[in-house]
């Protein structure tokens, strides 16, 4: 792992803590990565080259931010923490990293990839997410880039361990994160972490996802906000048939939704956990004129 190995990232990261007499921050999700196996791992899974921007979330003490600027052309590190991004624009001497001490998700991907640096290349229109989230965050910022205009071609995440199988699910487990997620692109498990592996160690182990982003959704819908809306509506009552949960969602006649059920060939009586994407986009396109 370059010119780290020599020296383990435990003994770095307890060693920039006591330097600048850092506290972790619980309210933000604060645990940093010590395993050097792992982070082996998200650096391989990503894939990155010299033409590659990456936006790393929460890089923290920059360890992983180090090791990434090796790898590829510009790194972008976005850090809520105002201490912590302040270390990071004094221990970084990489001319191809940019720290922004901003919330991710008042963040616009196509507006960062102007670039605000003096040799940033303009109009970079392609780039990677690799980051270690707070697990409170995770959905929305999996949302935040996957839902932008100008998403990644790929994104390397950290994240709770059950959150990461909830992400993988297939027809039969689903839930709307899995939809969600799966709806833009393709998600795998590369590996699992364990609570030791981090410091100081979370209550919950976690996993690394590894999601290949589609050029297009994976089912062509013309409203993806009102497709997500069915989907909502779906998962009201959880565990319960469809045909109540929609009707309860979408506060029509139980009558009506069976027609729609109908309509898009679907049995009434399974769960929404059951549903195939392309099952969602059949009975989205059965019912788009009443979830606009």
């Amino acid at each position: 792992m370059g010119d780290n190995n020599a020296t383990s990232l435990l003994v770095q990261t307890k060693k920039l803590l006591r330097k600048y007499d850092i506290r972790t921050k619980k309210s933000l999700g604060q645990h940093f990565l010590v395993d050097d196996a792992v982070l082996e791992k998200i650096l391989d899974a990503a894939v990155l080259t010299p033409d590659d921007t990456v936006i790393e979330v929460g890089p923290g003490l920059g360890l992983m931010t180090a090791e990434l600027a090796k790898r590829a052309g510009w790194v972008i590190a976005i850090e809520l923490d105002n201490r912590l991004a302040e270390i990071l624009r004094e221990t970084l001497p990489y001319e191809n990293i940019i720290v922004l001490n901003e919330d991710v998700l008042g963040t616009d991907p196509a507006t960062l990839l102007k670039g605000s640096a003096p040799h940033f290349p303009p109009q970079l229109r392609s780039y990677k997410v690799v980051a270690n989230l707070p697990y409170y965050i995770t959905s929305p910022v999996l949302r935040h880039f996957l839902e932008a205009p100008v998403k990644p071609s790929m994104m390397v995440v950290m994240v709770q361990k059950e959150v990461a199988k909830t992400i993988v699910a297939k027809a039969g487990d689903r839930s709307v994160l899995s939809i969600a997620v799966q709806f833009y692109g393709r998600p795998t498990i590369v590996a699992e972490v364990p609570a030791a592996s981090f410091y100081p160690p979370p209550e919950v182990n976690s996993a690394v996802v590894k999601i290949d982003v589609y050029k297009k959704p994976l089912v062509p819908v013309d409203d993806v906000a009102g497709f997500f809306k069915l989907v909502r509506a779906g998962f009201t009552a959880a565990r319960k048939q469809v045909a109540n949960s929609l009707a309860q969602g979408l506060s029509l006649p139980k009558e009506e939704v069976l027609t729609l059920l109908s309509k898009a060939k679907i049995d009434p009586q399974r769960r929404a956990e059951t549903f195939t994407l392309e099952e969602w986009a059949m009975l989205y396109k059965a019912s788009a004129r009443l979830v606009k």
